[in-house]
């Protein structure tokens, strides 16, 4: 699913020049603060949504993405792998692994891939300040 926020509600969309925002958590919760985080501090952005990995390379397939938050705890490849896969094709693309798991290598693998890294519980102003960066 696309969203865009027009005015003072969501619509479906898909213009073309629009920022593309991947958002990615097995959380339906959660995919639902983010896309409101995100729009809030862009609100002429396309948010793609998808529940896990593969969903999520399938969605982007043929997109031009910029943006990407990616939860590290997901059913069949974590976060970590899929920012791995989406590097490649999207080598300059922003993006966050969101997780609650702060263990040191996974820090350092999440750095040594150049993503940012948010602890959650996601806020508005964390996610505010990735989408800002």
């Amino acid at each position: 699913m696309v969203y865009t926020k027009k005015g003072n509600s969501l619509s479906q969309g898909n213009e073309m020049d629009q920022e593309k925002i991947l958002i990615v958590d097995d959380s339906r919760l959660s995919r639902m603060m983010i896309r409101g985080f995100t729009l809030a501090t862009i609100p002429d952005c396309s948010v793609i949504e998808a529940e896990n990995g593969e969903d999520a390379l399938s969605k982007c397939q043929d997109q031009e993405i910029t943006r990407m938050t990616i939860d590290y705890n997901m059913p069949g490849m974590d976060g970590l792998t899929l920012c791995s896969e989406l590097r490649k094709k999207y080598p300059h693309a922003n993006m966050a692994l969101l997780t609650a798991n702060i263990q040191d290598s996974v820090k350092e693998r999440t750095e040594a891939l150049g993503i940012s890294f948010i602890q959650k519980p996601v806020t508005e102003d964390k996610i505010a300040t990735f989408m800002r960066d």
